[in-house]
């Protein structure tokens, strides 16, 4: 990854920040024919878009996008399909509020970005967080959407698995609820005990943390590499990158360490389709090639940095203060990064796929019977 690209064949350019006019992306690198509109990316951005409850930022954006390139339509299309050019998406910020941040302009607020970032640069924009913001995310989004065109026959599902203390019994996971709650989470029950929890915090001005799990499913073997290019390696990375990350595990991850070698391994047997696997704890990938198990993956998201209670820090001068953030910010974070996780794993996969392709031509060997 480069300082705002990722992928290989797949490459995703993000650009824009917080608080300007616009912000959105460039995909290059999408195959030509397929059927895409701006009609096809909407539905994934709104899942994400912000004000949707009262445990998120309020911050009313319509995040419609446009496709200002890479597609083409006349009489001898079905529709407007890729055209194998950059595909640039913008999407319009109108609801800035950039007076919220004038108090805090010299100040590095803590836990947030803004120091590294000016030690680095010497210079930032502070008004939401400028680039480094979350806002950025929709970009992602709108790219994931277009990498969904590429995996026929793949499913991506997140959900937040927990909230803060709370999390959701791994036994009772059904992605197929998600979307009937506003938690995206995969246990009904689950629901007012995180209602409760984000209630307290969000009175008292706090937030708090988050788990995000997401699968895969129809990934057939043979995507990824052995060694530089491992399946799970270039999707921790790209998980990693999402704003407020702070931990990426693949599989039975940090778990793991705890099983015993029996426990570990995840036992074969021969279908009429090809192997059949007993369990599933490398996550779908092994050795950095997937298996064709669902591919797994857990990402923990820190608590939201912009809370109201007084924090010390200092400012650019170097004097020592206290202050608070103002605003319109997420209580819990992780809540709205599920569309973001998912696109995340879209993009790495859609990537995998056609450099698997332009490598072997075809798809994964599968052992003989007998």
């Amino acid at each position: 990854m480069s300082h705002n690209t990722f992928g290989h064949l797949f490459r995703v350019t993000t650009w824009g920040e917080s608080h300007g006019p616009a912000l959105g992306c460039v995909v290059d690198g999408c195959p030509p024919g397929l059927p895409l509109s701006e009609a096809d990316i909407q539905p994934w951005l709104d899942r994400r878009r912000p004000g949707q409850g009262k445990f998120v930022t309020q911050r009313q954006e319509p995040d419609a996008v446009r496709i200002l390139s890479g597609v083409f339509s006349d009489e001898r299309t079905d529709g407007q399909v890729t055209t194998g050019t950059p595909i640039s998406m913008m999407i319009e910020n109108v609801d800035q509020r950039s007076r919220d941040y004038s108090e805090i302009a010299q100040a590095f607020r803590p836990g947030h970005a803004d120091y590294a970032y000016f030690a680095k640069y010497g210079v930032r924009d502070y008004r939401g967080g400028g680039r480094q913001s979350a806002r950025e995310t929709a970009a992602r989004v709108a790219a994931g959407a277009v990498a969904r065109k590429i995996l026929d026959g793949v499913t991506i599902r997140g959900a937040v698995v927990q909230i803060g203390p709370h999390a959701v019994d791994p036994g009772r996971i059904d992605f197929g609820v998600t979307t009937d709650n506003p938690f995206w989470a995969p246990d009904p029950e689950v629901v007012p005990v995180w209602e409760d929890h984000l209630e307290t915090v969000r009175k008292s001005g706090s937030s708090t943390g988050a788990v995000v799990a997401v699968e895969a499913t129809g990934v057939p073997a043979g995507w990824g590499a052995p060694l530089y290019a491992k399946l799970d390696a270039e999707l921790a990375a790209a998980l990693m990158s999402i704003n407020a990350a702070k931990g990426v595990e693949i599989g039975a991850g940090f778990a793991a360490a705890a099983l015993s070698g029996e426990e570990n391994a995840d036992e074969m047997r021969m279908g009429n389709d090809g192997p059949i696997f007993l369990s599933n704890q490398a996550g779908g990938i092994l050795g950095g090639i997937s298996t064709g198990q669902p591919v797994t993956a857990r990402v923990a998201f820190k608590p939201t940095s912009s809370i109201l209670s007084l924090r010390r820090s200092i400012n650019e001068a170097g004097d020592e203060i206290e202050l608070r953030t103002k605003g319109r910010h997420d209580p819990c974070v992780g809540i709205r990064a599920v569309p973001v996780v998912e696109a995340m794993v879209a993009c790495v996969l859609a990537d995998a796929f056609l450099r698997h392709r332009a490598q072997l031509g075809r798809e994964a060997f599968v052992p003989p019977r007998g």
